[in-house]
């Protein structure tokens, strides 16, 4: 199933839940200070032998401890402690004379049929349960204190009927939500967990990612999402205008890969509604976000018949074309395709004029012209037209500037773009952009065979403040250093360079026969896991990721102390996660990550998802 990333609220200070019975045993012995008649360890000594089983040692000492005045805070231990040993009828003489002497009564009540549960005498459990639960009154703070004390002696059923008899005495039936909740989910009653999240959130909507977050935790298979969405749909019949069952049916949908189904309810609701399209524009985003393009497109199609007058039209032409643009780039492309691609650039730039507006559309275009339909020359005048452009800032002209560097040598002038390089990375020093522009001329100078030069920039930009940046810089600089010892090293290498250089040009399929020419022509050569990695990256970016997950694999497992290691694994975690859908392996590739090298760049991201996706914190 997909997983979306969602923040689950604190309600927590709410109602006191999932509040182990052994925690709460030990919280209230070490808490409270003992009798000074007592030997000062006694307490210490029976919690000890409490937690380890040893329970008539435990019953001795705690006999002796509440037997003193003003130890009643240790009744919780010393009564479960009976339980264990299954001393029921000293249990039950404590529990009594508890009663006869106390205010709490309702406290020792439940305890007492605690009790008749333990021994098996169910009705009589019962009996004073449900008498408890009729003595409610319409006082709030009572009823959550009632259904917590029933949570503190593990009666899970009778704190949610607490609840439930509590909703009907206030005349509430939203009332106790969160409590009811927390749980349902912690007992995983997914029934009841559903039902409750479907009458609360038409009155709470802001609940919703949670709703998302927690379900996605416990459904397990498409059963449940059967399940969910049957119930969704009867609430929509109710209330066929309440938005957010719409998005809740919506991401059910998704979760389930139905994305067409999905965006159907969306249309029925956009016009059931009359609405302007809001709804379904913001929801076009998890479709993208989720690989699901062309229901994307049939989304921004739709919302184009509303016209030009809606708000929302522009923004979707725009998104429609980079959706297609996403699509038609990845693997094996078309090029009548891209050439009609671009043609509606240009179409949208025709439109609405060349200005800071329409940047982003004369970057693609120049981009699809430069490295897809062999025209870089055409790409090369449109940069510079559009550095000269009125309105775009600083360091947009800067990022501008290294998209016509590298433009400059596909069209074979090399020192035009190290002077443009060099021009942003003096002009933004110690800047992302001209830490960028600095790697890119280190790069060059890298397919130029310039090996000295480019790992001097390397050298310096091992400092810099962006990771991704200081980390592709190390591991250039020590491809470099480990590949330079000898002529035929370095030989080597300049073949590997220019086999990165054609992948530079968008040729794939030539830089991988040159990756595979290497190894014939340099039999001893060092660059194999170098070679490897170059070659998963280009099989991601055709789709084929068995393959890349098979190199990746050989990688982790042959160079243990490679430079590439921590890179391959990550990205092995990363490709389970989003494209193959294998969460239990993209778990154990993050942890491997985590554990083997916990001094990587990427370590604090993969401790981050490797704990969303085992659901920490939801």
């Amino acid at each position: 199933m997909l997983h979306l990333n969602r923040i689950f609220p604190d309600v927590m200070n709410r109602f006191i839940v999932v509040v182990l019975f052994f925690f709460c045993f030990q919280a209230s012995a070490q808490n409270l200070r003992p009798n000074r008649q007592l030997m000062p360890n006694d307490s210490d000594l029976a919690i000890q032998y409490y937690q380890d089983g040893d329970y008539e040692k435990a019953a001795v000492l705690f006999e002796k401890i509440f037997a003193s005045p003003n130890n009643e805070g240790y009744f919780d231990i010393y009564f479960n402690t009976l339980l264990k040993l299954k001393k029921y009828d000293v249990a039950e003489k404590i529990v009594k004379k508890q009663i006869k002497q106390s205010s709490q009564t309702e406290i020792y009540e439940i305890a007492l049929g605690k009790l008749y549960q333990e021994k098996g005498d169910v009705n009589a459990a019962s009996k004073i349960f449900n008498g408890i639960i009729n003595k409610l009154s319409g006082d709030e703070f009572k009823i959550r204190m009632l259904a917590n004390n029933f949570y503190r002696f593990e009666n899970y059923d009778y704190a949610i009927q607490t609840f439930k008899q509590g909703r009907k005495i206030i005349n509430n039936d939203k009332a106790f939500a969160f409590e009811l909740l927390n749980i349902y989910r912690f007992k995983k009653d997914k029934p009841m967990l559903m039902q409750e999240y479907l009458d609360i959130l038409p009155s709470t909507p802001q609940l919703l990612p949670q709703a998302e977050a927690v379900l996605s935790m416990i459904f397990e298979d498409k059963t449940d999402y059967q399940t969910f969405q049957a119930g969704i749909l009867k609430k929509i019949q109710k209330e066929p205008d309440a938005e957010v069952y719409i998005q809740l049916l919506t991401w059910n949908y998704i979760q389930q890969q139905e994305y067409d189904m999905a965006l159907r309810q969306l249309i029925a609701f956009d016009k059931r509604t009359k609405a302007d399209g809001g709804t379904l524009f913001n929801a076009i985003y998890t479709f993208v976000d989720n690989g699901a393009y062309e229901t994307a497109i049939k989304a921004y199609e739709y919302l184009l018949t509303k016209g030009k007058e809606n708000q929302y039209y522009l923004q979707s032409k725009i998104e429609m074309l980079n959706t297609k643009y996403n699509i038609q780039t990845k693997g094996k492309y078309n090029i009548a395709d891209l050439d009609l691609l671009a043609k509606d650039y240009q179409v949208l730039i025709d439109e609405n004029g060349k200005n800071k507006t329409t940047l982003f559309a004369i970057k693609k275009w120049a981009t699809l012209q430069a490295y897809y339909l062999n025209q870089p020359a055409k790409a090369e005048t449109a940069l510079e037209d559009a550095i000269k452009m009125p309105g775009v800032n600083t360091l947009e002209i800067g990022q501008l500037k290294l998209d016509l560097g590298d433009i400059y040598i596909l069209t074979n002038q090399p020192w035009e773009a190290f002077l443009v390089y060099e021009q942003v990375s003096k002009q933004f020093e110690g800047q992302p952009v001209g830490n960028e522009a600095r790697f890119r001329s280190a790069k060059l100078s890298f397919y130029q065979g310039n090996f000295e030069y480019s790992n001097g920039q390397c050298q310096v930009l091992k400092a810099a403040t962006s990771q991704l940046i200081a980390n592709d810089a190390l591991n250039l600089s020590l491809l470099i250093s480990d590949n330079t010892q000898s002529s035929s090293d370095s030989s080597a290498l300049k073949m590997y360079a220019d086999a990165e250089m054609l992948l530079f040009r968008n040729l794939p399929a030539q830089s991988v026969k040159k990756l595979d020419s290497i190894a014939i022509a340099y039999p001893q050569n060092s660059l194999a896991d170098a070679i490897m990695m170059s070659k998963a990256k280009i099989f991601i970016k055709s789709d084929d990721y068995q393959k890349a997950t098979e190199i990746l694999k050989n990688i982790t497992i042959e160079f243990k102390d490679g430079i590439w290691t921590d890179d391959a694994l990550f990205t092995l975690a990363d490709l389970y996660e989003k494209k193959l859908n294998d969460i239990a392996q993209a778990k154990i590739y993050f942890q491997q990550l985590i554990t083997d090298y916990p001094g990587s760049m990427f370590s604090a991201e993969a401790r981050k998802r490797f704990r969303n996706l085992r659901g920490d914190g939801i």
